[in-house]
């Protein structure tokens, strides 16, 4: 299993591999066979950024059994997303911040995150593991008052692409089996969201087929699974908000009303 993560330091923009809580430095592309440098920086010594740089991130909707009982809504028979806007993305570490505009609910959704790591346009299902780079930890903060406030358009994108809310990071982890994995979001250091991949409607390689029939995926690309139970709102003056993958990381942020 490998970790990439991209860094600030120093006054420059690099990218490599976590090593005993240091970074081996990688150059060339992330996604286009990059070559190892000699150089090493301790992991405390930089500044984390988001992993990679999606041209868009799409983001899923009723994609876990379980939630979708809760809410009585029947298993879709394809995908349903919706795209977070670029102007959205925030790195681990980094506040998100309530929009100055809006001043009602805000809620976390701890994720699962495919990045994408081939240029992929219809695909099929047995192929699409080919085009998967790794996976990353997601937080799809929600301006969940906007969704349906107006009764003639649900505002998906203007609910999920303020400034500050397509969280994720802290790095991509390649070389591990998502079928096994648990999403853990904490608040305010009490757990509220713990549920395993393996409850998804349409799982990691069918999202990355069905979803290349509509649009190209590129190098870099993210696509946010879905969340679960325990989805809620972020309700104090500051709040600190952590999504835990094992074998990927954590990803924390502190939301500030």
């Amino acid at each position: 299993m490998t970790h990439w993560i991209r860094f600030e330091y120093a006054g420059r923009t690099g990218f490599g591999t976590l090593e005993n809580g240091s970074i081996a430095v990688y150059e060339g592309e992330m996604f286009a066979a990059p070559v190892a440098t000699s150089e090493t920086v301790a992991l405390d010594a930089v500044k984390l950024l988001t992993p990679c740089v999606p041209t868009k991130m799409v983001a899923l909707w009723n994609n876990f059994h379980a939630l979708a009982k809760k809410l009585e809504l029947t298993p879709p028979e394809e995908p349903l997303y919706f795209l977070k806007a670029n102007s959205s993305f925030l790195a681990t570490g980094e506040t998100i911040r309530r929009p100055k505009s809006y001043d009602g609910r805000v809620v976390y959704e701890g994720e699962l995150g495919i990045v994408i790591g081939r240029t992929c346009r219809a695909v099929a299902e047995d192929a699409a593991g080919d085009h998967i780079f790794g996976y990353t930890c997601i937080n799809d903060v929600t301006a969940a008052d906007l969704l349906n406030k107006d009764p003639t358009f649900a505002q998906w994108t203007r609910a999920k692409s303020f400034d500050t809310f397509g969280v994720f990071g802290p790095a991509i982890a390649t070389g591990l089996d998502p079928s096994v994995l648990t999403i853990r979001t904490v608040l305010n250091g009490q757990e509220r969201q713990n549920y395993p991949v393996s409850d998804m409607i349409c799982p990691p390689a069918r999202l990355v087929s069905r979803i290349s029939q509509d649009l190209t995926l590129e190098p870099g690309d993210v696509i946010a699974c879905g969340t679960s139970l325990g989805v809620g709102s972020m309700k104090e003056p500051s709040n600190t908000v952590e999504v835990t993958i094992e074998g990927i990381g954590t990803l924390a942020n502190v939301f500030e009303q």
